[in-house]
């Protein structure tokens, strides 16, 4: 499961490493979650251009597009890599609309006892790139003609340096993978499927941090420092779930 990450790269930074065409203006998100609206990249033509890389915003949470009412449609914010294809929700968008979510750090859940709060990690590539999470995406049109788009992100078995924090990762494409995934030929389907399992197990650092980040307003860079030993609480109120997701920042 992936319920909340981080983007801090620059806009300039997170071009170049994507390789999309614009610069796309954005500050620091530290706490991003489902329902916001996100940057992703994804593979497009545009006018008489060959295909190119290009960012967009859409909204975290993926809306098939035979829905009638997404209001009434549950929040779909994760797609697990082992049901792309046997799921009507997914199937198409795998064959032909895959996009790549932009990161620097994601946030995982540690759940050691029943009735205990969840312990939140941060989790980074250990070299300092970005990430780019495996995404599909969906543009819903509305009876009256209105378009939202939307995404999720795929995710994958956790490896086994991070399999005690969470049985789940976000599925994580390498750089010299972004072509393959991005590539909307139907033909290329079953080869970018094999991307989606878990990283090597030194791919990722983590460290404990506090419980600021369960705020989905509290966003600033304080929620990413290591707890210390001695800042550990030992009794708090119980948050026996990742923190509840939230309703601003919806596109519809």
């Amino acid at each position: 499961m992936c319920g909340r990450f981080a983007i801090t790269s620059s806009p300039e930074d997170l071009r170049a490493f994507f390789g999309y065409e614009e610069l796309m203006e954005f500050p620091p998100r530290y706490n991003i979650a489902p329902t916001m609206p996100v940057p992703v990249v994804r593979t497009e033509r545009r006018g008489g251009a060959a295909p190119g890389r290009h960012a967009l915003l859409m909204r975290w949470g993926f809306v098939p597009g035979f829905v009638k009412d997404p209001k009434t449609y549950p929040l779909v914010f994760n797609a697990r890599s082992e049901s792309l294809f046997s799921k009507a929700s997914f199937k198409h968008a795998m064959r032909r609309r895959r996009c790549l979510f932009m990161a620097d750090a994601f946030y995982e859940w540690r759940h050691e006892a029943k009735g205990k709060p969840g312990r939140p990690y941060l989790l980074r590539r250990r070299d300092g790139d970005p990430l780019g999470f495996a995404g599909l995406w969906e543009t819903w049109m509305g009876p009256n003609g209105e378009e939202v788009d939307t995404a999720c992100i795929v995710t994958t078995a956790a490896n086994g340096a991070t399999s005690a924090l969470h049985p789940r990762l976000p599925a994580i494409i390498e750089r010299a993978q972004f072509n393959l995934w991005l590539d909307p030929d139907e033909e290329k389907t079953n080869e970018a499927y094999g991307l989606l399992h878990p990283p090597e197990n030194d791919v990722l650092e983590f460290h404990e941090i506090g419980l600021a980040v369960n705020k989905v307003d509290h966003d600033a860079p304080d929620i990413q420092t290591r707890l210390s030993q001695k800042d550990r609480p030992e009794d708090v109120h119980p948050n026996k779930e990742p923190p509840e997701e939230p309703l601003q920042g919806s596109l519809f």
